[in-house]
């Protein structure tokens, strides 16, 4: 299916009213059937969920291309859910996949290799006045990507440990000192 429809992800910040569950499961089949209209209606539900997803796994300046880059995907791809799962499960899946995916080639590209051992060694310890004010999402962004992909896929996200480990290919105890790991520099960074 030939994606021909483009979504602005600047769109004004007005609240949609949610889809009912027949209205989303009514409007997956006739985006599945190239209905552009229902897909832009799925994307405006969905759009400020993958937006926050990518915006704490790669950053504030790649979540938007990543954003779009989803859904597009999820156009070219809407034809393979066979509704086992709700929509918007298969959409965070198949969001973070791209997401870890991106990721991956992002780190191959790169001509240097940042060691995670000193990436939050310039910080302060004790930041003073209003620096003491560090927002949350901007701490997350200090991370270095292993500690940062498992912080948010367990303790926003809600994933399990063997999950993770599945999507990350890695082990459990690997995820698991991960997230341990990136507690502490966020408890040092936030304290």
């Amino acid at each position: 299916m030939a994606a021909t429809a483009t979504w602005n992800l600047t769109l004004p910040n007005v609240e949609a009213p949610a889809l009912s569950p027949i209205l989303e499961t009514s409007d997956v089949a006739l985006a599945a059937r190239g209905d552009a209209r229902a897909f832009a209606r799925l994307y405006e539900e969905h759009k400020g969920r993958v937006m926050a997803i990518a915006r704490r796994m790669a950053g504030w300046e790649h979540a938007a291309e990543l954003t779009q880059d989803v859904f597009v995907r999820a156009w070219q791809k809407l034809g393979t859910f066979r509704g086992e799962a709700q929509f918007s499960t298969w959409l965070h899946r198949l969001a973070v996949n791209l997401i870890l995916s991106r990721r991956a080639a992002w780190a191959t590209e790169r001509a240097r290799f940042l060691d995670a051992e000193d990436t939050l060694d310039s910080l302060a310890a004790r930041p003073s006045g209003r620096e003491l004010n560090i927002d949350f999402e901007k701490a997350i962004d200090l991370l270095p990507d292993g500690a940062r992909t498992v912080f948010v896929l367990h303790d926003v996200e809600g994933w399990k440990h063997e999950e993770i480990a599945r999507a990350l290919g890695v082990t459990s105890g690997t995820t698991k000192a991960q997230l341990h790991r990136a507690r502490m520099l966020l408890r040092g960074v936030l304290a």
